[in-house]
């Protein structure tokens, strides 16, 4: 593929017409250009427009770049040792005559390819939304922590449990003094009557992996179930976890905390 034809070689291509019709000298007066450099686009110029882009000014070699004995040596040192660590390798070939630093010999071996090709990850690829037919299929429950500069009372702490129905979005609220599982059960018994009380009959509740909904991540009591898992079974509701660090998965609930953050909070205050 041809590169691009700038407006450098066009006038370089308009020169060189000119300076091969009517000589070099009136050409060097007419486009104001030194002798030298007409001569010198001269020798490059072969009747084509390319022939007269600028190349690279990039050394073919350095000074100090590696030499041939060098490189087969790493390159046969690869070979036999094909798993050997950076460091490693580059002490064995200290022990026979490699006097380069550690960073020359990656960028060489880097340039050689002999580093083993990146294993691919699999890309994840999220489930389809699973979409709810009907009220009470299922609940996202989640709690945050109410700003102190929306309370009065400087000594108290407020922790807000937001319940969403997916199909209604019906939403219930609580507020308590402590982030428990005994929080979390009592705003599962509240919300259950709640909903209840509205012809809706709660049949799961959804939450993340904090400590106030389940041990699934406990290193003490993995295993054994919180009192908000305990509630839930006598009320026959299902739990069900999200993804760990996938807030997202409770996305409802965690866009109604957010509307409330950007909307009461700045200018709300809460008291006991």
């Amino acid at each position: 593929m041809s590169k691009s034809i700038t407006q450098d070689m066009a006038y370089r291509q308009s020169l060189m017409k000119y300076a091969e019709k009517y000589g070099v000298s009136r050409a060097s007066r007419k486009y104001n250009k030194s002798r030298s450099y007409i001569y010198f686009w001269k020798a490059r110029w072969n009747g084509s427009i390319e022939s007269l882009a600028c190349q690279s000014r990039r050394p073919h070699r350095h000074p100090n770049q590696h030499t041939e004995a060098e490189l087969k040596l790493i390159q046969n040192m690869r070979r036999r040792n094909p798993s050997l660590g950076m460091v490693e390798l580059w002490h064995k070939l200290r022990q026979r005559g490699y006097t380069r630093r550690p960073e020359s010999l990656f960028r060489v071996m880097r340039k050689l390819g002999l580093f083993p090709p990146a294993k691919k990850k699999n890309t994840y690829k999220p489930k389809p939304y699973e979409q709810m037919t009907y009220p009470g299929q299922r609940v996202q429950v989640d709690v945050k922590v109410v700003p102190r500069r929306c309370i009065t009372d400087p000594e108290l702490r407020l922790f807000q449990y937001t319940a969403i129905d997916e199909f209604t979005r019906l939403r219930f609220l609580g507020a308590y003094t402590e982030q428990s599982t005994y929080s979390s059960a009592d705003f599962l018994k509240k919300l259950f009557k709640w909903y209840a009380r509205r012809g809706i009959r709660v049949e799961c509740v959804q939450t993340d992996n904090g400590f106030e909904f389940t041990n699934r991540f406990s290193n003490s009591k993995k295993g054994l179930p919180t009192l908000f898992e305990a509630t839930a079974v006598s009320l026959g509701i299902q739990h069900k976890l999200i993804r760990p660090y996938t807030p997202r998965h409770n996305g409802k609930v965690e866009r109604s905390h957010r509307e409330d953050r950007n909307t009461f909070t700045p200018a709300t205050a809460f008291t006991h």
